[in-house]
């Protein structure tokens, strides 16, 4: 069980978190996408980036951690399955034009390149 966390915690937290969507938004516009909303938030959670590109809509997941170690603990089918049933809720106000859906994921440490995991989940289709 965790323990609860002070309110500067939960701060420095929320600061860290819209650093690292900050810069996965960066890096995605760098690669070729067009971000579209930021922090969307829906009945089912909140969905951190979501990005465009010619035919293709991707609702990304950004986990920052401060070891690249925790990296691989950062994302699990729970955290997915919630993103999708977010991005499920929208996807028609960002999809309006028959493009695909998929669910991204970019994972970030210090001193390490993003991780971009494409179709981390298809709750679509």
């Amino acid at each position: 069980m965790t323990s609860p966390r002070t309110p500067d915690a939960r701060r420095e937290a929320d600061s860290r978190g819209r650093e690292g969507e900050a810069e996965a938004a960066m890096f995605l516009t760098q690669i070729g996408w067009r971000i579209v909303a930021e922090r969307v938030k829906t009945k089912a959670g909140e969905i951190d980036l979501v990005a465009k590109r010619t035919g293709l809509v991707a609702f990304v997941e950004v986990k920052w951690r401060a070891r690249a170690a925790s990296l691989a603990d950062a994302i699990d089918e729970r955290r997915l399955t919630r993103v999708a049933a977010a991005a499920e809720s929208v996807m028609h106000l960002y999809a309006t034009e028959g493009e695909d859906i998929r669910i991204d994921v970019i994972l970030l440490a210090p001193g390490r390149k993003p991780t971009h995991i494409e179709n981390a989940w298809m709750p679509f289709g």
